[in-house]
């Protein structure tokens, strides 16, 4: 492909070169081929004209992911408008105050989202549209009313012989404009507007562009992530939609058996996905395998182990479609017996790390480099430093700068100043080791980090990681209470039951193992064990400041 040095050029350019190609399915739904996308873009340009929106007004979207949101995505940015992704997960209060904040004109909701939300709260809009057909959920401007009323005249009027891929032509902005605001999903507070330009967008794209080189034109993708989540929007969309691929939405809640199925028909050379899609499998499917008799003894025996994990990862690549070239897993690391075993049968998986401020790209490497425990190298137009003197056995805090990184938080300037340096350089909050050759390896947060009773660096994700993947915890959280440190344990009361687990005994059991394998500064002190999973975030985070006090 042509390599271009703004993103609207890579847009237009799939746009005109695929127009046969299908762009965008909704699984066991509708489908639009990139010519459509062009046209339905075009469409909504001159809605936007009509109603009197200029460059840099923004344009909100909330709503579960599908080809319409998409459209409506690609048509704001295209425009020149700001797009405001919202996650459809927030609560209608979080919605209407982040509508507000933002200072949206326009709003594009869906209609699950919007049967909850009171337009009344939302004074600045001058309308809101459906995201399913772009018909018009309610209005306070006659431009808006009539430019959607005889929008079909309007078109016909503006391209009278017919809509080709000749007047496919886009504004080019200025690399430093304002292309998104994407507020973050609160793991540890209140939502911030991280304000991504069309340089940080770009050069992530760009990244994608030269890193995943094996992806083509009519290729198939699965997109399962929130599309109003950077990770999801950048990897699952922009990034096949430049390349001319065939982007498949699982528009309801992604259960394991839609996932398969999507993954069967549409057989992704590239998945990308949060770790427990991939905890759940090999946990669920592998290791109960791996821990009968026969297999146990079999596997002692050379020559018939490697034949035995061979037809194993013959069975999870078919699980995957059959064709994957690679997995990429991103939002936190990976359970390292599973890790482990994914490295034994050289099953292409590797992990990505990034945050919503950088538009999300921080690190990453292929599969057959990627290092144990590791999330790869920083990517291109990027540094990196550590606040530590010797970052290969002293974690610190992990600073950024470069392209990818956000403008600053929208209308928030002490948080703002909270991140940067006078030099430009951005606190990640993430503490993490560097080796020499440069891969990355995240401790935790820098915010969760304990300090112990005589001073030592107590990181809480790690002690977590093993605790999780102990008999019947299906997750965990330790807190520091009055200096002594307390696992938050949810257990897997379903298969505990139906094994006759007294769950209070086996917990305990779990503490006492846990232990053996922790320093005495960081052994856990005291148990909690809850009836209820913990609140998350729409990304699936754990919403840490929840649980402690």
């Amino acid at each position: 492909m042509e390599i271009c040095d703004n993103l609207i050029s890579y847009i237009e350019n799939t746009l005109k070169d695929n127009q046969e190609l299908l762009a965008l399915t909704d699984f066991h739904g509708q489908s639009f081929q990139y010519r459509d996308v062009a046209r339905k873009i075009a469409k909504l340009h001159i809605l936007f004209d009509q109603s009197g929106i200029h460059h840099g007004d923004k344009i909100a979207l909330c709503g579960r992911n599908s080809a319409q949101w998409a459209i409506a995505f690609l048509a704001t940015i295209t425009y020149g408008a700001v797009a405001v992704p919202i996650l459809h997960d927030f609560k209608p209060d979080n919605i209407h105050h982040l509508v507000n904040h933002s200072g949206a004109r326009l709003f594009f909701a869906d209609s699950s989202t919007w049967e909850n939300l009171d337009r009344d709260t939302m004074a600045d809009l001058l309308g809101a549209i459906l995201i399913n057909d772009y018909s018009l959920l309610f209005s306070r401007s006659d431009a808006l009313t009539h430019a959607r009323e005889n929008l079909n005249l309007l078109f016909g009027e503006r391209y009278p012989e017919r809509f080709t891929a000749d007047d496919i032509a886009y504004r080019r902005p200025n690399p430093d404009d304002l292309c998104i605001i994407n507020y973050t999903s609160g793991s540890t507070g209140f939502s911030k507007g991280v304000m991504l330009s069309y340089r940080a967008m770009w050069s992530n794209v760009q990244f994608t562009i030269d890193g995943l080189d094996f992806l083509k034109p009519g290729d198939g993708m699965v997109c399962m992530l929130p599309l109003a989540h950077m990770f999801g929007l950048m990897v699952e969309l922009l990034h096949p939609f430049v390349k001319g691929c065939h982007i498949n939405f699982l528009t309801r809640t992604p259960s394991p058996k839609v996932i398969m199925d999507a993954f069967a028909q549409v057989q992704p050379k590239l998945i990308v996905a949060v770790p427990l899609i991939i905890e759940k499998i090999v946990k669920t499917r592998v290791f109960p395998l791996l821990d009968k008799p026969l297999m146990k003894l079999l596997m002692m025996v050379p020559f018939v182990d490697d034949h035995l994990l061979h037809k194993i990862k013959e069975r999870m690549e078919a699980t995957f479609g059959g064709r994957l070239q690679e997995l990429i897993i991103g939002g936190a690391g990976l359970n390292k017996d599973v890790e482990t075993f994914l490295r034994r049968i050289r099953f292409p998986y590797t992990v990505g790390y990034g945050m919503t401020e950088c538009g999300p790209l921080i690190a990453y490497a292929p599969w057959d480099i990627q290092r144990p425990g590791s999330c790869g190298r920083v990517v291109d137009r990027m540094q990196l430093r550590v606040a530590s003197p010797d970052p290969a056995t002293q974690a610190g805090v992990l600073w950024v700068k470069g392209d990818n990184v956000m403008q600053g938080y929208y209308k928030n300037l002490d948080a703002t100043a909270a991140v940067f340096d006078a030099d430009g350089w951005m606190n990640t909050g993430d503490i993490c080791n560097v080796d020499a050759d440069g891969y990355i390896y995240i401790r935790g947060r820098d915010k969760t980090m304990i300090l112990g009773p005589s001073g030592q660096n107590i990181y809480p994700e790690e002690i977590e990681q093993i605790l999780n993947n102990m008999p019947y915890v299906a997750e965990s959280l330790v807190i520091e209470q009055n200096g002594h440190l307390v696992a938050l344990i949810y257990p897997d009361l379903e298969n505990a039951t139906k094994q006759g687990i007294d769950i209070d005994t086996q917990m305990r059991q779990n503490i006492e193992a846990l232990n053996k394998e922790l320093p005495g500064y960081s052994r856990i002190s005291d148990l909690r064990i809850l009836s209820e999973e913990f609140e998350k975030t729409p990304k699936r985070s754990i919403k840490r400041y929840l649980y402690q006090h």
